[in-house]
């Protein structure tokens, strides 16, 4: 497999790697799907080498890339089902932050919010605001200290316009946080709260995944070190008066389990979680991940690996799960036949689920490591991205058809 260059992906991907008895339930079956590139990124004013995947609003795919753009720093984008694309804002590397990563998220009316990996008052990454007609506004920009820095993941945001977020590294112990922005009243700023400082690693450390909430308004989400064993951890913050507790879910072992969330949590109709983690599994230290379900009974919750992935190391999938009906949809990093990733989908049958491929990437003009969050349109297509491969390898923009 040929190494992806140490761009934004190396800042995390492998770094962290480096910092940090289930079998194949079901025989993986091919279904008969139709692939198209709908946008190749050429690593100009169009951007290049995407992380995240896209917010689908209103038929547009908004998102970002994580190079690119005037100063090669990347952009934000909106772009129609059929690869039109307009660049909403190019980052330039200084206070308005540089280096995007995560999904964005939809504020009132036509304004997103987002972080950047890097570039704000210290070089530290920001959370900022972009609007549809492209004015971007920097709503917080971390130190490197107390207050976190270098966020991967994208926000979850509340009824009152609250944003949640994770930073990867910083806080009290320097392993990360789980961080509340408020919007300003009455021409003021945004005011952050470090909700949770991970501590010396047995509560977790670095996530690279956002948080959810559940509809008590408890947030969830995984870090991808430590624990236990060092493989990262399921969290659960609650909130009591003024103070947030943190309760460990499960630790992963890096065996049936799997080890190394990337992926945050997303919640079915009943409250159930489900993630991926892009180690271990039915290969035990040596496979390709998992995709795991939280159920809670009688107030317990119960860690289940529902299925193990083919492929080795960290492989697996990186982003968020999309969740349709009882149906999950996801990519990998960089499994399949020509170890270039895939688009698959794993549907539930009695007490197995059932694995199909979509689509299996050759590494060459239709795209190399997919790091993406899928999303479905009103038909089912499904819409996703790449961080290398196309006509100019700087990465593409794709859709699967149902």
């Amino acid at each position: 497999m040929t190494t992806p260059p140490m761009t934004a992906l190396g800042k995390y991907t492998f770094a962290f790697a480096i910092l940090l008895s289930l079998g194949v339930l079901a025989a993986p079956r091919a279904q008969a799907q139709t692939f198209s590139v709908i946008h190749n990124f050429t690593g100009g004013s169009d951007g290049a080498n995407p992380l995240s995947g896209f917010l689908l609003v209103d038929q547009a795919l908004i998102g970002t890339t994580s190079a690119g753009g005037s100063s090669g720093l990347g952009v934000v984008f909106k772009m129609s089902p059929t690869g039109e694309e307009t660049v909403l804002h190019e980052f330039t590397g200084g206070t308005d932050g540089a280096t995007p990563e995560g999904r964005l998220v939809k504020g009132k009316g036509s304004n997103f919010y987002g972080t950047t990996f890097a570039g704000g008052s210290a070089n530290a990454g920001t959370v900022f605001e972009v609007t549809g007609k492209g004015v971007e506004t920097v709503v917080f920009s971390f130190s490197g200290s107390a207050t976190g820095a270098n966020p991967v993941a994208g926000l979850a945001i509340d009824a009152k316009g609250n944003l949640y977020g994770t930073t990867s590294v910083g806080g009290a112990n320097g392993n990360g946080t789980v961080f509340e922005l408020s919007p300003p009243s009455a021409g003021g700023a945004w005011t952050e709260t470090v909700l949770y400082s991970f501590g010396t690693g047995t509560d977790g450390a670095n996530p690279i995944g956002g948080v959810t909430f559940d509809a008590a308004g408890n947030l969830y989400g995984t870090t991808s070190a430590g624990g236990t064993y060092g493989y990262g951890t399921i969290f659960e913050l609650s909130k009591s008066a003024s103070s947030w507790t943190e309760t460990i879910l499960h630790e992963f072992a890096l065996e049936s389990d799997g080890g190394v969330p990337y992926a945050g949590l997303v919640a079915d109709t009943k409250g159930n979680f489900y993630g991926a983690a892009t180690e271990g599994g039915a290969g035990g230290q040596s496979g390709g991940g998992t995709v795991f379900e939280l159920t809670k009974v009688d107030g317990s919750w119960t860690f289940s690996a529902l299925y193990g992935l083919s492929g080795w190391g960290i492989s697996g999938s990186y982003r968020n799960l999309l969740l349709i009906g009882d149906t999950i949809y996801a990519t990998t990093h960089c499994d399949g036949a020509n170890d270039a990733g895939t688009v698959y989908k794993l549907t539930p049958s009695g007490d197995t689920w059932t694995y199909d491929s979509l689509y299996v990437f050759t590494g060459g003009s239709d795209g190399l490591f997919s790091i993406s969050n899928l999303v479905a349109d009103s038909k089912g297509n499904l819409y996703g991205v790449t961080l290398l491969g196309g006509t100019d390898g700087e990465g593409v923009a794709f859709k699967v058809t149902p």
